[in-house]
């Protein structure tokens, strides 16, 4: 499996494409914003994607979401407590900042995750694990020794909490409850930033060092 990163819109959001070479079948994580960059690729490519994973329903993971399913003709999967936020732009936070000249609105999901649910898409074999706090539906997904975190775990930090329907103490919790208990070699592909390591977030991330068990 090859892993493509593609850092989108204003916010640099990252999208992840997965790539199997044998097959050329992909999966997309996130398709973020002004996915033009992700369906040129695509394209030249050639990638059969088979589905479209979501992390979480913010607009700045979503708002190539459109365009994406458009493209790729492919179903989408979202925990049920955000298939309204890809609806609604006031919950998916594109309604509250006018500034970004666009309000995202999307069909629902086709799919609905759950935790611990065990998704066999293609040849790709996805383990998602419910981590809210930064979102109320917040997933992340591992594959192998890959762990997609989305919004809630950064290398040397974690995700805000000050958004609608964030919640510090839930954030924290996932993190130790779950993505803490990942082999140390794991590597993390956040929603922004650098990839890192479970072993080094255990190290030196500053939020959770003082809170391991």
């Amino acid at each position: 499996m090859r892993i493509e990163c593609f850092p989108l819109g204003p916010l640099q959001a990252n999208c992840y494409v997965l790539l199997d070479e044998r097959t050329n079948e992909a999966l997309i994580v996130d398709p973020g914003m002004n996915p033009g960059p992700l369906l040129q690729k695509a394209r030249e490519k050639q990638w059969n994607v088979l589905a479209i994973l979501l992390t979480h329903a913010h607009f700045d993971h979503i708002g190539g979401l459109n365009e994406a399913r458009e493209e790729f003709k492919a179903p989408v999967y979202i925990h049920p407590l955000e298939q309204d936020w890809l609806v609604n732009p006031m919950l998916n936070g594109s309604g509250r900042w006018p500034e970004l000249g666009v309000t995202i609105s999307c069909a629902k999901a086709e799919h609905e995750l759950t935790h611990d649910q065990i998704l066999q898409i293609g040849p790709f074999r996805l383990c998602v694990l419910h981590t809210p706090g930064h979102s109320p539906g917040s997933v992340s997904f591992v594959v192998d020794n890959h762990c997609f975190s989305g919004d809630a775990l950064f290398a040397g930090s974690i995700g805000r909490t000050d958004l609608p329907g964030g919640d510090y103490e839930q954030l924290i919790a996932s993190i130790q409850d779950h993505l803490m208990e990942l082999p140390d070699e794991t590597i993390v592909y956040p929603g922004h930033g650098p990839t890192t390591t479970i072993g080094d977030e255990k190290l030196y991330n500053p939020f959770i060092t003082g809170i391991l068990r």
